[in-house]
């Protein structure tokens, strides 16, 4: 492994892993947001014809993998893994909603990065020769998330302005050893990054450290700077996070210049939609990734990205007893070139 590290933290993979298929799912507030043309499937129903909200994401989970899988072919038996996670506890919607594919299943918590978590060890485990095919499966859904983490959704609450709205969505990419592209070229693991936020409404501000913290190793470690790059996206930022790590990096005289993106500013209008600071939750980077952008990178609009999605560590257990929130960001370079 040593030999493909181009720094500490980055590894430049040897035979960079080929996007072969990939798809997203969404529901209401994604059909009404700028990027709905993008998605495979849209609902109006919050529950997908099931009976609970809980079973509604596993069901978003299982219907994506299936589309990935029939777009590209594929039947369970052709996958090699599954690596799948989401926000719920102890990944009920991954767990529940796979257990019928008979997949080899990878079950993955990285809070809201886990889209880039999950990509990065799907493309390190073809890089290395244990497997040929996996995908990548992250969820997340607005009424899930609202009950675990903050108040029961018939109470209607209040947002503060930092809140950001949690995504009722699902993306799924699969990986295989050889393909037309485009490709995984490198992946940079996060670190857990605590500066002490510990306001559950201000989740940005909790992530921002930790992606300016795996941004700057990434591109310490290759070499290169923002503008080598058609586009740099975060996760889930949003307006408060994202200006945050543009103002880190120029004061280190680095600026991150138009092509800095976040897939929590791109999935909803903000405004029309009253989504305060943007958007967050597993499935907002998922689906923007599953969509937007490999769309883009497929039509030849772009050549080179960096996609980062971030992740706030919490529980609500953590949150009860006082603790602050831990951020985490995993960088993966997505190019049309090997």
């Amino acid at each position: 492994m040593n030999e493909k590290r181009v720094g500490k933290r980055t590894i430049a993979l040897s035979h960079p892993p080929s996007v072969i298929s990939y798809a997203n799912i969404g529901g209401n507030q994604e059909s009404k947001g700028p990027l709905s043309s993008y998605f495979d499937e849209l609902s109006e129903d919050s529950f997908f014809g099931e009976k609970t909200w809980e079973k509604a994401e596993s069901t978003m989970q299982k219907k994506v993998v299936q589309r990935a899988m029939d777009q590209a072919r594929l039947k369970p038996g052709d996958l090699d893994y599954i690596c799948a996670g989401d926000l719920l506890n102890q990944c009920i919607g991954s767990s529940f909603g796979l257990r019928d594919f008979g997949i080899p299943f990878y079950g993955l918590y990285g809070a809201c990065s886990t889209m880039g978590e999950s990509l990065s060890l799907a493309a390190m485990l073809i890089d290395g020769g244990y497997a040929s095919r996996v995908a990548a499966v992250t969820s997340s859904h607005f009424c899930t998330a609202e009950r675990q983490y903050r108040m029961p959704v018939p109470y209607g609450n209040q947002r503060p302005p930092t809140a950001q709205w949690t995504a009722t969505a699902a993306g799924c990419t699969i990986l295989a050893e050889d393909g037309p592209g485009p490709y995984i070229t490198h992946v940079t693991c996060g670190k857990i990054v605590d500066r002490g936020v510990s306001d559950v409404n201000n989740m940005g501000a909790a992530m921002a450290p930790a992606a300016y913290d795996t941004l700057s190793a990434f591109f310490r470690d290759t070499g290169t700077k923002p503008q080598d790059y058609d586009l740099v996206v975060t996760g889930d930022l949003g307006e408060l996070g994202h200006a945050i790590v543009r103002d880190f990096f120029s004061r280190d005289g680095v600026d991150l210049g138009e092509n800095f993106q976040d897939c929590g500013l791109l999935l909803y209008d903000r405004q029309a939609q009253d989504m305060h600071a943007g958007a967050s939750g597993c499935g907002c980077s998922a689906s923007v990734l599953n969509g937007y952008l490999l769309s883009g990178l497929r039509s030849g609009r772009w050549k080179r990205i960096v996609f980062a999605p971030t992740g706030a560590l919490l529980s609500p257990t953590s949150s009860f007893q006082g603790e602050s929130i831990p951020g985490i960001c995993h960088a993966v370079c997505i190019s049309t070139e090997k």
